[in-house]
C-alpha cells in the first residue's frame, strides 16, 4: 500500500498575453494559479493545480498548506473518496463550496494523476474510456473588443482549429450585443455553432428580454444569464427565453448542481474541474446529468477536463478558456478540425515547465 507521503504547493499570478474582459470581472490582467504536486511513500508524484480570477487564489494556497494536507497525509492513495471526504470535513463549517472546494479541487487532481501515472494509462482510459476526440470550442473572453478586433478572433480560432466559438455579451445597452451577435453570425455563416455567455450580467425578467431578442441567430445556448442563486430565475429564463441554457462555472458543489439539474434550470450542466471538487465531483456531475439525459459540458482547464469528457458518453462541446497555460506546458493540448484530442500520455500528460513560470511564482511550501 502506498501512502501519501508529501505536499508541494506553489502559488503563482500569472500575466495574461493581452488583458480580458467581461461582464461581471471587468478587466481581467492575469489570473492567479495553484500547482500541488503529491508524492507518495513509493515516490511516484501527481500533479494537480487551481486557479481564480484576479485575486483570491492566495486564500486557497494556505488552506491547502493547514488544513487539506493535515487530513491526508498517510492515507492510502487509491482511496481518492476517503480522501475527498476528509477534506471535505476538514473545511466543511469554512467553506462548503467556494475557496474549499478550489482547494479540495488541486490535491483530487493530483491524486487521481498519480495514480493513473503509476498505473501506466491516460486518464481518460482509467476512467473507462469513450472516444478521446471531444468536440470543442474557443471560449473568447471579448467583451471589450471592437468588432472588427472580435472578428478577427474569430478567423484566428478557426485558423487553429477551432469549429465552435463562444463570445461575450452583457454590454451596456442589449442593441449593442445584438448587433454584435449578428455580426457573427454573419461572419461565421447560419450552421456554425455559436454560443453566448452573459457572466450573470442581467436579473431573470433581462435574461428573458436578452434570449428572445439573441432567437433568431441560431445559438447553441445563452451561458449564466444571471446570479447562480438564483434557480427559479434560471428556469423562468429556460422556459420563457426560447434559447438553451448553459450553466454552473459558479457551482462548487454536486449538491447545487442536483439543484438546478432536478429543478429543470440547466440544459448543458457546466462544472469546472478546479472549482467543483476536483476530478472526484466532475465525474458524478457529468453521471448526475447522464441520468436526467442532460448533455454536460465544461468551464475552464481545458487540458484536465479533456480526459474527463473523453470519458463521459454525455459530453458536449468542451471549453477552451482563455486562461489556458499553453506557454507553461511542455506538450500542449491538440486540437484538430473541432476537436480535442485526450492524449495517451500516463495520467494527465501534463508537465509544467516551472522555469518559464518562475518570474509568476509568489510562495512555495512543502508539508508532510
Amino acid at each position: 500500500m502506498s501512502t501519501i507521503a508529501s505536499v508541494e504547493t506553489d502559488f503563482y499570478r500569472v500575466d495574461l498575453p493581452i488583458t480580458l474582459t467581461d461582464s461581471t470581472h471587468g478587466l481581467i490582467p492575469h489570473f492567479e494559479l495553484v500547482i500541488v504536486r503529491v508524492t507518495d511513500s513509493d515516490g511516484a508524484v501527481g500533479t494537480g493545480y487551481t486557479y481564480t480570477v484576479n485575486s483570491g487564489a492566495g486564500a486557497i494556497a494556505v488552506l491547502i498548506d493547514e488544513y487539506l494536507v493535515p487530513a491526508v497525509i498517510g492515507l492510502d492513495v487509491d482511496l481518492t473518496e476517503l480522501s475527498w471526504t476528509r477534506m471535505w470535513w476538514a473545511t466543511h463549517y469554512a467553506g462548503r463550496g467556494g475557496h474549499a472546494t478550489s482547494a479540495i479541487s488541486a490535491i483530487d487532481i493530483a491524486l487521481w494523476d498519480l495514480r493513473a501515472r503509476r498505473d501506466r494509462s491516460p486518464l481518460w482510459r482509467y476512467f473507462g474510456g469513450y472516444d478521446p476526440k471531444v468536440p470543442v470550442y474557443a471560449g473568447g473572453v471579448d467583451l471589450q473588443f471592437s468588432l472588427p478586433e472580435l472578428l478577427e478572433q474569430a478567423d484566428r480560432f478557426q485558423a487553429e482549429g477551432f469549429r465552435a466559438i463562444k463570445m461575450k455579451v452583457g454590454r451596456a445597452r442589449l442593441r449593442e450585443d445584438i448587433e454584435r451577435v449578428a455580426a457573427m453570425r454573419e461572419h461565421l455563416g447560419d450552421d456554425f455553432p455559436l454560443m453566448v455567455d452573459a457572466n450573470m450580467q442581467w436579473s431573470a425578467d433581462e435574461s428573458v428580454r436578452a434570449a428572445r431578442s439573441f432567437a433568431e441567430f441560431g445559438l447553441v445556448w445563452l451561458e449564466e444569464p444571471t446570479i447562480p442563486d438564483d434557480i427559479p430565475g434560471h428556469l423562468r429564463v429556460l422556459r420563457d427565453g426560447g434559447l438553451p441554457l448553459a450553466t454552473g462555472e459558479n457551482l462548487h458543489t454536486l449538491h447545487e448542481f442536483r439543484a438546478f439539474i432536478t429543478a429543470g434550470a440547466v440544459t448543458f450542466p457546466e462544472p469546472d474541474v478546479c472549482n467543483v471538487g476536483g476530478m472526484t465531483v466532475f465525474r458524478k456531475v457529468a453521471a448526475l446529468a447522464e441520468a436526467h439525459n442532460l448533455p454536460v459540458t465544461s468551464h475552464g482547464a481545458h487540458d484536465l477536463t479533456v480526459h474527463l469528457l473523453a470519458a463521459a458518453p454525455n459530453r458536449s462541446y468542451m471549453e477552451a478558456h482563455g486562461f489556458g497555460l499553453e506557454r507553461f506546458l511542455r506538450d500542449p493540448l491538440v486540437i484538430e478540425d473541432g476537436f480535442a484530442i485526450a492524449p495517451e500520455r500516463d495520467g494527465h500528460g501534463l508537465e509544467f515547465d516551472y522555469e518559464a513560470l518562475r518570474p509568476s511564482r509568489i510562495s512555495a511550501r512543502t508539508s508532510a
